[in-house]
């Protein structure tokens, strides 16, 4: 899966969520969970399955941006599939 996930300049407390930019969320299209420092991935991933709205393709997409993020940021993450995080 190709990822949209890009590391934002900005890192930390988000002041103005929209003056993101779509590529550091997780589920770009709908701009839910961003992505912008290790803090926030742990939380894209604990909260995973509780977004809703979204499709399997939606959340193949997210899923390999959670795991780009998470590289970046050196985030361990366990799971091969976001299937692994749902309840």
């Amino acid at each position: 899966m190709q990822t949209t996930w890009m590391p934002s300049t900005e890192s930390g407390v988000i002041h103005n969520r929209a003056e993101l930019p779509d590529s550091v969320f997780a589920f770009p299209k709908q701009r839910k969970e961003p992505l912008t420092d290790a803090d926030h991935v742990r939380n894209a991933l604990a909260r995973f399955d509780q977004v809703e709205g979204v499709s399997d393709a939606d959340r193949d997409l997210a899923f390999a941006n959670i795991k780009a993020a998470a590289d970046y940021y050196g985030v361990d993450v366990s799971e091969n599939s976001w299937r692994d995080l749902t309840r």
